[in-house]
């Protein structure tokens, strides 16, 4: 019976051809919805996933990256006094209202980083080349995601107005979009300077690097254990980041709004799958009425049809997988925020697979038409 599926599946190609593009147009969807979902909500943790500090330091109860607070001086000493901890360095955040040179229009909120300028610093170090770090040392000078140059109506080497500050951008990159904002980057000093206030309060942030990446853990649960320098929390790098995703993708209705339409993809590419299975097996209705009267058993003939659920997810999964490859290249090339792992990949292709298993099972119900007795009509 295994056979029969196969060559039926080979010489009436042209039968099964909706339900592979059913099965495919349905990967191709939920890969294209997962990347976008990845993409969008891990600009969140960019800070994070775009430096290799293997700790973090901020205000407890802290729920995102960009809600962070002031935490005290005394804190990067704690840090310093670690054993385990070979090197620490502040972090600014500084929320700005950014305007064009012309100041034409109307204000565009921006989130400055203010980042170390050393060549061996652990802020944005897998975005920031050493060059463009020296480049941040000018006064003034401030770096943003190549994308963003429209939005914010200006150039590389073009000045604006920041917090009512003149700045320069020396420098554009690529990664560095924000979720609800844009990205600035500039030295420490200069986002001080751009702060509203008293530009002397502490840092927003302190991270570290550890001796042994692997020991992360144990040292965050050493550190968290110190009450005597003041508030705060520490967190691995991971952590963290998958905080600040989970804050956007649970906690926002924005986040909420992503993930139904993901289970809706899932609903209408079950249904499209299924009703596109029932159909074949509707077609095929008298030859299994044929091998019924010839002695094989509905059990029998239920493995065929669920075998042909397996060939067609295969053909559909590559089909599907090869697309939405495809698209997602086009995407990241035009700077759309799209990102894939191979768990979600995976995770993708199985939920593929299970709704056109799913599938098959419900189109057995086709299976009841397969009567001996209509070969008489």
């Amino acid at each position: 019976m295994i056979a029969l599926a196969r060559k039926t599946m080979v010489h009436e190609w042209r039968r099964f051809l909706p339900a592979i593009f059913a099965v495919g147009f349905s990967g191709l969807l939920l890969m294209v919805q997962a990347a976008l979902v990845l993409g969008i909500f891990g600009s969140a943790a960019v800070y994070v996933t775009a430096s290799s500090a293997q700790l973090w330091v901020g205000y407890p109860g802290t729920q995102s990256v960009n809600f962070g607070r002031e935490i005290g001086p005394d804190v990067e000493m704690r840090l310093r006094m670690d054993p385990d901890v070979t090197d620490v360095e502040p972090y600014q955040w500084v929320e700005g209202d950014w305007h064009n040179l012309g100041r034409s229009g109307g204000g565009i909120p921006v989130f400055v980083s203010g980042v170390r300028t050393d060549v061996d610093a652990m802020m944005f170090s897998r975005l920031l080349s050493a060059p463009l770090r020296q480049r941040l040392r000018d006064p003034g000078a401030v770096i943003v995601d190549r994308s963003d140059l429209e939005q914010l109506g200006t150039s590389v080497g073009a000045s604006a107005w920041l917090n009512g500050q003149r700045v320069r951008i020396v420098a554009a990159v690529t990664g560095l979009r924000a979720l609800g904002g844009v990205n600035v980057l500039s030295s420490i000093d200069t986002a001080r300077q751009l702060r509203v206030g008293d530009p002397s309060m502490g840092a927003t942030y302190f991270v570290a690097r550890t001796r042994d990446p692997d020991r992360a853990q144990a040292v965050r649960d050493r550190l968290g254990a110190s009450a005597t320098f003041g508030p705060f929390s520490v967190w691995t790098a991971e952590e963290f980041a998958w905080k600040s995703k989970l804050y956007w993708m649970f906690d926002t209705g924005a986040g909420i709004a992503v993930l139904f339409m993901a289970g809706i993809v899932c609903l209408v590419g079950a249904v499209v799958t299924s009703q596109s299975l029932l159909a074949v097996v509707a077609a095929s209705a008298r030859e299994y009425a044929v091998l019924n009267a010839l002695g094989a058993s509905l059990r029998a003939l239920g493995r065929v049809v669920l075998e042909q659920a397996c060939w067609i997810a295969g053909v559909g999964l590559l089909m599907g997988g090869l697309s939405s490859g495809v698209l997602l290249w086009v995407a990241s090339q035009n700077d759309v925020p799209v990102s894939m792992s191979l768990p979600v990949a995976l995770g993708c292709s199985a939920l593929v697979v299970g709704l056109a298993l799913v599938s098959g099972l419900i189109a057995l119900r086709g299976l009841l038409r397969a009567d001996p007795a209509m070969l008489l009509r």
